[in-house]
């Protein structure tokens, strides 16, 4: 275990404080290969260069930076950190030529962007990477307008400093009409090698959680709670292995939280004139960080998520995961504002300032107190009151055991629905289609482990009648341990996933709401932004319904830090298929505490209200712990494309997938 410094009542350790009191940056003009750079200290931000026009040169390179008081080495494009803001006009060509100066190979992702798939820049699926000393020209027609961003997905460079914001201006002129406008680009930065980061959670996936539950919170509860309710919150969580304070793999004991490549004590500024409307186009670039955001004293008005419109709402506050982008109007009419985004675990925050001139600086708000997880963010919608203090560890799946004898003649056309308890979890992409008359006499014994995320479209008319003498043991014994756990296992609706060594959690009863702004922001007093609240303009591009299913698990193991889908890391598993010109209903379900920022490539992801037929478009899906969400996708790309976890760690450590278009 490390050395763990004393905590102040925030939750902040001494050293990341004296961090954030260091004004860090690129330090300009002291190499080289920076040349075209001024000769600026670190403690000088300089703004991020804008590039416009439809061509464009973009130099991938090392250079000094000085965030924390010791200099290290980055990965920056034409010597910035951030990159260079690209505007582009929707309708128009660019070329795009990315020249890699490092000695390694490099790439450019275009996040949320409808482009060839080989243009998408992933390595050894889109495309075989940039070479060191080679230029490789991106070119695409721009097909879409809003805010949006770019980054590296070459190892752990998005992670030292290689992302940038891209603008695209609509043809027909932007219905947001504001006086001015700020990027404002969220990211976070170790002096640590990335790969010894991640090396730390491999061994200790815990490392950098300063925030474990001390003596001092053992009797805050008995105060509150009393000895016996006390008692049993201990033995809960550690019987299940499981910290209750595991909001984030990476905190501020190493990270500086950045704004626009400036730590809070740089203190970015955006002017404005008192009065103006001002539109703020939020793009979170972290590498692993989840941030709160709020200007106190301002509500905002949401315009745009994920670079698409919607309808207005305005707010005290929002929650953004990585790669999400969120563009707000304010009206400022004081002299000075803090934009305030501290991180999910309450260890840190970025900060900048809105002022009239520059200079000014408004005060700065604590962090709010960290909270722990509760039982909806492991259990989801479970009724807990009948599950006392029993070892949840074990709640994973019934016994299947007994069901090597059962009849399945009569499954041909099954209806899956109904099957909350069957462990399907590795029937991945699988095509039933032509299961109809099979007969499944012989199929008792049958291992289905390997059958990983199947497509269960086609099998929607079985009669389980026939499922009357099936063996469920293991399961009374369970539901008589638990009380609540017989209900939780019949009413899963898909297929579950398989336990295994990367999977040590399972959530059978997955809540579908989405009006929960997450762990933190629950009853703080303000209002803060769910994805229950945003519903895109216009109606939907396609309004085809879904002609079938596909559901995949979202899973891990804190443990040994593994993190997959289905219970399979890439590398393990096969591609999932879509169908070209289809329009399919993608169900993610959460089983592990923490939340998971998905993004689909090429394609957009059009959430579903769980109440109504509202839906919202979205380029990134943060889907809670124990949640359980639906999307519908139109698989008008063809082609070869990725989908994955955007906190950098977890796609690293296997929660990824190819799909293939065809």
């Amino acid at each position: 275990m490390p050395n763990r410094p004393l905590f102040n009542h925030h939750g902040i350790s001494r050293r990341t404080f004296v961090k954030g009191l260091t004004a860090g940056g690129v330090l300009y003009g002291l190499a080289p290969w920076l040349g075209s750079g001024a000769a600026l200290a670190a403690g000088a931000p300089r703004a991020v260069p804008m590039l416009r026009g439809t061509e464009f040169n973009l130099i991938v390179e090392r250079g000094p930076v000085d965030f924390t008081g010791t200099p290290r080495i980055a990965t920056m494009v034409n010597g910035s950190i951030p990159a260079p803001t690209l505007r582009w006009r929707e309708g128009d060509t660019v070329t795009i030529r990315v020249t890699n100066r490092l000695d390694m190979p490099t790439s450019i992702h275009w996040h949320g962007l409808v482009l060839p798939y080989q243009m998408d820049g992933v390595p050894g699926i889109s495309f075989a990477g940039i070479p060191p000393g080679e230029t490789f020209t991106y070119q695409f027609k721009v097909r879409q307008s809003g805010t949006y961003w770019y980054h590296s997905h070459s190892g752990f460079q998005e992670q030292t400093g290689m992302y940038g914001a891209i603008i695209i201006d609509p043809a027909a002129g932007d219905a947001v009409r504001t006086e001015r406008e700020h990027v404002v680009m969220l990211s976070d930065w170790t002096d640590e090698d990335p790969m010894t980061v991640l090396a730390k959670l491999k061994k200790q996936s815990d490392y950098y959680n300063f925030n474990e539950p001390t003596v001092r919170d053992f009797f805050r509860d008995v105060s509150s709670d009393g000895l016996k309710s006390a008692l049993t919150k201990r033995r809960m969580w550690n019987q299940m292995r499981m910290s209750p304070t595991d909001l984030a793999d990476i905190s501020g004991h190493t990270y500086t939280f950045l704004m626009n490549g400036t730590t809070p004590a740089g203190n970015w500024t955006g002017l404005f004139r008192q009065g103006e409307r001002v539109r703020l186009r939020f793009i979170n670039g972290a590498a692993s960080s989840f941030y709160d955001v709020r200007i106190p004293g301002l509500k905002m008005t949401v315009v745009q998520a994920d670079g698409q419109p919607v309808e207005p709402v305005t707010i005290d506050e929002f929650r953004m995961g990585p790669a999400e982008t969120y563009d707000v109007v304010v009206t400022p009419r004081n002299d000075a504002y803090t934009i305030f985004a501290q991180s999910m675990d309450r260890t840190g925050y970025a900060r900048g300032t809105l002022a009239i001139r520059e200079g000014l600086s408004a005060a700065v708000p604590p962090v709010d107190q960290r909270e722990w997880l509760a039982m909806t963010d492991m259990m989801g919608a479970m009724d807990h009151a009948a599950t006392g203090g029993m070892d949840h560890a074990a709640m994973g799946g019934m016994d299947h055991a007994a069901m090597g004898g059962m009849d399945h003649s009569a499954m041909g056309g099954m209806d899956h629905a109904a099957m909350g308890g069957m462990d399907h979890a590795a029937m991945g992409g699988m095509d039933h289609s032509a299961m109809g008359g099979m007969d499944h006499a012989a199929m008792g014994g049958m291992d289905h482990s390997a059958m990983g995320g199947m497509d269960h479209s086609t099998m929607g008319g079985m009669d389980h009648s026939a499922m009357g003498g099936m063996e469920h043991s293991a399961m009374e014994e369970a539901a008589a341990a638990g009380g609540g756990l017989r209900r939780a296992s019949t009413q899963v609706r898909h297929a579950r996933t398989e336990y295994g060594p990367s999977v040590d959690m399972r959530v059978d009863t997955p809540r579908t709401n989405l009006d929960d702004p997450g762990i933190g922001l629950r009853n703080n007093g303000r209002r803060v932004l769910t994805y229950s609240d945003l519903k895109s303009l216009g109606a939907p591009l396609d309004p085809r319904g879904p002609e079938r299913e596909i559901e995949l698990h979202l899973t891990g193991n804190m443990e040994r830090y593994t993190w997959s889908l289905d219970g399979l890391e890439f590398g393990q598993s096969t591609p999932v298929h879509f169908r070209h010109g289809e329009r399919l209903r993608v169900i993610l379900h959460n089983d592990t505490m923490m939340t998971h920022p998905m993004h689909l490539h090429g394609m957009w992801s059009d959430l579903e209200h769980p109440d109504s037929d509202v839906q919202l478009r979205k380029h990134t899906i943060s889907v809670q712990p124990a949640q359980r969400v639906s999307f519908l996708v139109t698989a008008d790309a063809l082609g070869r494309w990725a989908w994955h976890c955007h906190i950098l760690y977890h796609m690293e450590a296997g929660m990824f997938r190819e799909v293939v278009v065809a």
